[in-house]
């Protein structure tokens, strides 16, 4: 039942646009990138088309010359020395149009399929959080990259069937017509073996897509994943502490294993399609020269029109044979294609109707009866939460692992909308505003710190360089703890991070990373400080003197605390007690305290670590509690 629906919610994804669409839509993109390329295409079209049957005729030419020659017994050269030399001028041309084309439209049409991947890579970036971690949503990017993944499939792919079929078809009705007038049933034979051919090339090509390509987008998806894992610096500690190369290595190979399975399953396919290709050209070929030698015997058809007809049955074939495959593979490209506008054309917010985020110095916000589940889980991540963040003041929200603390605050952010209930900025449903706009009042910091192969005032401003305030980015790093670590780097904030892009690059430790990440949140310098537990690696003390530092920086901004422990309670206004989901109690530290609840009960748990037994001094044991 289950895969049944999943089927259904892919189904409801993808659009199947048809192939004459796709080609419309292919051509606008050419025209949009680089109209030269079309240009250049109808010019190679005609000089390759030209190619095709060029020596046929000329064959034709140069017995017929002979034959007149002998038949005269004519010493005379001079009209086959004219032919040749027109032979050798059109040759010339037609090579240096053909080499001059390919080139340069293998160059373009390359150039246009960066910017197909531009446009995918942009629409991932914009693309809402919440839609992005979905699972199918990352199936659907995998094969949008595909059709952008050259190897003449997909979008470049159509690009050359366009223009392949191009030359096929020009060469297809010069031939037909030429034939024709020799005997009308071998063209009838040639095309019913020619659209045998086809028709199982289409099955090839179809069982091919289903069974093989569709199947490996998961595949694909693992492979990345354990190249990652594998080779990323963050990992390797781990790997070879833990011993997990044998595991891992284990893993990849089954992942490799199903690849490989699927990749015999499409080699076999194309196996015994060219194997009944070949025997339907022997077939063909056999149909030609039984004919024409009938023709032969039976009237006065001279040895250069048997040429002739030899040479032009065989473009017939092979250009009937090429534009009925490349239809044929004009529908696997389009399939592709249509994963690519699926993606592309996946539904995005629409913020045509939105309002202006208020300006002001007071913003609040409040959930209303708000609940939140995940996409495929039974349970609610968050269920029923009712809660005010008032501006201008400062909440604590706590919980052990998995309450529901990091899902709340993406709803905060808007990194999710609500599956239940709404959110209020300022009376205002947050879904009327803008999500850029929206993001613009916070300045978070979160648990795991993204450090880029940038300078380090980029990592810090968030922006390009022409548009980053050096000094300002300076300032936040050494509010933020990092003056020592500049002071001692001799390119101080220009200084590049991460060897990735520049060989002198640096990496930071963890706690650097975490107070980097701490000047961003005040380089942003946003009405709303969010810290979704960006401290976890520091020990309990440090996590309580950083976020008390810290909090005395951002002044009266609003700001909320989040973790599992609860050093960050006390210079709070407000405490949110998270448990499974649900917000169990809320208040001030001495309210909860007093109340003898979970916050009471999690508390002295905590405390019971830190307390002197040596020393009656409540407060003195109550602060080094609070640095749990």
């Amino acid at each position: 039942m289950f895969k049944k629906k999943k089927k259904e919610d892919e189904n409801k994804l993808h659009t199947e646009y048809g192939i004459l669409k796709n080609v419309i839509y292919m051509l606008k993109k050419v025209k949009k990138y680089r109209p030269l390329l079309l240009v250049l295409m109808v010019t190679g079209i005609i000089s390759h088309s030209l190619m095709n049957y060029l020596w046929t005729f000329i064959g034709k030419f140069i017995l017929d010359i002979l034959e007149r020659q002998s038949g005269a017994d004519s010493t005379d050269i001079m009209p086959l020395i004219h032919t040749l030399i027109w032979v050798a001028a059109v040759e010339l041309v037609s090579t240096g149009l053909n080499v001059m084309t390919d080139n340069r439209c293998w160059f373009y049409m390359v150039e246009v399929r960066m910017k197909m991947i531009t446009e995918r890579v942009t629409k991932v970036l914009s693309m809402n959080y919440q839609t992005l971690e979905q699972p199918d949503i990352l199936d659907m990017h995998d094969k949008a990259a595909q059709a952008t993944g050259g190897n003449n499939e997909g979008f470049e792919g159509m690009i050359h069937k366009v223009y392949e079929i191009g030359i096929n078809i020009l060469t297809f009705i010069v031939t037909l017509t030429t034939i024709s007038v020799l005997d009308l049933r071998l063209i009838l034979i040639l095309a019913v073996i020619s659209s045998v051919q086809f028709l199982f090339f289409r099955y090839t090509v179809k069982k091919d897509k289903k069974n093989v390509w569709d199947k490996l987008s998961p595949v694909w998806r693992k492979l990345n994943y354990m190249e990652y894992t594998t080779q990323n610096f963050d990992s390797a500690k781990d790997i070879r502490l833990f011993g997990m190369k044998k595991w891992l290595s284990g893993k990849q190979h089954e992942i490799i294993s199903e690849k490989q399975e699927r990749m015999l399953y499409s080699k076999n396919l194309w196996i015994y399609n060219s194997i009944f290709a070949h025997s339907m050209l022997v077939l063909s070929s056999a149909a030609v020269y039984g004919i024409l030698i009938f023709a032969v015997l039976g009237t006065d058809m001279s040895i250069g029109d048997f040429t002739l007809y030899v040479g032009l049955s065989t473009a017939f074939t092979a250009s009937l044979t090429n534009v009925l495959n490349d239809l044929g593979g004009f529908k696997s490209d389009s399939l592709k294609m249509d994963d690519f506008r699926s993606f592309i054309d996946l539904e995005s917010d629409n913020e045509e109707d939105c309002i202006p985020i208020p300006k002001t110095d007071k913003y609040v916000f409040e959930f209303k009866n708000v609940s939140y589940q995940y996409k495929g889980q039974e349970g609610y991540a968050l269920k029923n939460m009712n809660l005010t963040l008032e501006a201008g003041k400062k909440m604590a929200v706590v919980g052990l692992n998995g309450a529901g603390k990091t899902t709340f605050i993406k709803l905060l952010l808007r990194l999710y909308d609500p599956t239940e209930g709404i959110i209020l900025l300022n009376g205002t449903d947050v879904r009327k505003f803008k999500r850029m706009e929206y993001y613009e009042l916070f300045s978070p910091v979160f648990q795991n710190v993204e450090i880029f192969a940038f300078p380090m005032k980029e990592n810090i401003s968030m922006k390009k360089t022409e548009e980053t305030d050096r000094e300002l980015s300076r300032e936040c790093a050494e509010k933020a703890g990092l003056k020592e670590k500049l002071d001692a780097l001799q390119n101080g904030v220009d200084t590049e991070l991460l060897k990735i892009i520049h060989d002198d690059g640096i990496d930071l430790s963890g706690g650097e990373k975490q107070k980097l990440a701490l000047a961003r949140a005040l380089y942003k310098n946003a009405p709303v400080i969010v810290l979704d537990e960006p401290t976890a690696a520091l020990d309990a003390l440090a996590e309580y003197n950083l976020y008390k530092s810290f909090d005395e920086i951002i002044g009266n901004k609003s700001a909320v605390y989040i973790s599992h422990r609860l050093s960050s309670t006390r210079f709070c206004d407000s405490i949110a007690m998270f448990k499974a989901g649900e917000l169990i109690e809320q208040g001030t530290h001495e309210e909860l305290l007093a109340k003898g609840g979970a916050y009471a009960e999690m508390f002295e748990i905590q405390a019971q670590y830190y307390k002197n037994e040596n020393s009656d001094d409540t407060e003195l044991r109550e602060e080094a509690a609070l640095s749990v």
